[in-house]
C-alpha cells in the first residue's frame, strides 16, 4: 500500500479514538504513559504493540508476523496485514488494546 493511503487510514483510525493522539510528522505514531504503541515504519507498514494475550488472539485471527522498524524487530509489536487495513472497526479494537496495554505498564 502506498504511504499516503496508509497514513490516511491511520489518521482516520486514530481520529476514531478520542483518548489517543497521533504524533510524528514523517513517522506517524501513537504513545501513552511514555510508551509508543503504534507506528508506521519506513517500509509503509503499520505495527501495533499488544500484550502477550492480545498477541495470541491476534495471531489466531490473522497470523501475527513480527514488525520491524529501521531493521530491528520491535518486541511486542504485530505487523498489521494489508487486508486488515480495510476493517477499521477491528483495527480500532486492536489499537485500543495497545493503548490499554501501555497504560497498564509503569509510567516512564
Amino acid at each position: 500500500m502506498k504511504r499516503d493511503a496508509l497514513v490516511k487510514i491511520y489518521d482516520e483510525l486514530v481520529a476514531n479514538c478520542p483518548d489517543i493522539d497521533r504524533k510524528g510528522k514523517t513517522m506517524p505514531y501513537t504513545s501513552a504513559n511514555g510508551y509508543m504503541f503504534s507506528l508506521i515504519n519506513k517500509d509503509d507498514e503499520l505495527g501495533i504493540r499488544l500484550s502477550k494475550e492480545d498477541t495470541v488472539e491476534f495471531d489466531n485471527a490473522f497470523g501475527a508476523k513480527p514488525f520491524k522498524s529501521h531493521g530491528a524487530t520491535m518486541r511486542e509489536y504485530v505487523l498489521i496485514p494489508e487486508s486488515l487495513l480495510k476493517d477499521l472497526d477491528t483495527l480500532e479494537n486492536y489499537l485500543q488494546k495497545g493503548f490499554k496495554y501501555v497504560m497498564s505498564l509503569p509510567p516512564k
